[in-house]
């Protein structure tokens, strides 16, 4: 599946809400949207998600203009006003929240089980506020894809909870790497790390091989999103995807 943003934007001119910008998410290899001002990362993120129409530019799902399938396939993840849990929130909360949106039974024991799988179960009572960026993407990233029908995801500004860049984008791309298609809207600064990162990947041939394993990846799994930042792991420790997710 691949959603591509072409050309783009809300508004004219400088004072434009959302400059014009492009971008092109497929499997395997995350779409990076930079943009800058205060309300361009929650309206690229509407747009891309399919919940508003741009004043310029289309938004295809494999090449076909379908808003409404758009809306179906893509759930918004971290997006500020939109899709973003309140910052005190624990993590077992915030599961119980998500699993009854999915509509799976969200009983203590099903909440614990999920957090398990993501090896967060030390974080179950700590605010979401308090967790680190890299992994409230990845619980946030993986809640949103236990939704019936969703396979793509747009995820908002994960450089406002600040963090390394490197961190939290190696959750995006090993998401990425899992078939899903991800749209990431970030800051600029942070696009240029993250670009910076895929064309890293697609000079050595992982975009094509993720059996090919380089630096930053000596300490997880190919196959499986990136694990917590606390302390590096061995891979027979790193958490794999959500065993529940359909």
């Amino acid at each position: 599946m691949t959603l591509e943003l072409a050309a783009v934007g809300i508004g004219t001119g400088p004072g434009a809400e959302l400059p014009v910008v492009s971008a092109v998410a497929g499997s395997g290899h995350p779409g990076v949207v930079a943009v800058e001002t205060e309300q361009a990362p929650v309206l690229a993120s509407l747009v891309a998600g399919g919940r508003m129409k741009p004043d310029t530019g289309q938004v295809l799902l494999d090449g076909h203009d379908d808003p409404a399938a758009v809306r179906r396939a893509f759930a918004l993840v971290d997006t500020p006003g939109v899709a973003e849990p309140f910052p005190v929130m624990t993590l077992k909360q915030i599961v119980h929240e998500e699993l009854a949106f999915a509509g799976r039974r969200p009983s203590r024991a099903d909440v614990a089980t999920v957090l398990e799988e993501l090896g967060m179960t030390h974080w179950s009572d700590t605010p979401v506020q308090r967790v680190p960026t890299d992994a409230r993407v990845r619980l946030l990233a993986e809640l949103a894809l236990l939704r019936p029908g969703v396979s793509g995801l747009v995820i908002t500004s994960p450089e406002r909870h600040g963090g390394a860049v490197t961190d939290w984008f190696a959750v995006v791309r090993d998401v990425a790497r899992r078939g899903v298609t991800v749209v990431l809207v970030t800051s600029k600064a942070a696009a240029e790390t993250a670009t910076a990162l895929l064309d890293t990947i697609t000079d050595r041939g992982d975009a094509a091989d993720t059996t090919t394993e380089g630096p930053e990846d000596a300490t997880r799994t190919e196959d499986a999103p990136a694990g917590l930042p606390t302390e590096p792991t061995d891979t027979t420790d790193a958490p794999a995807p959500l065993e529940t997710r359909s």
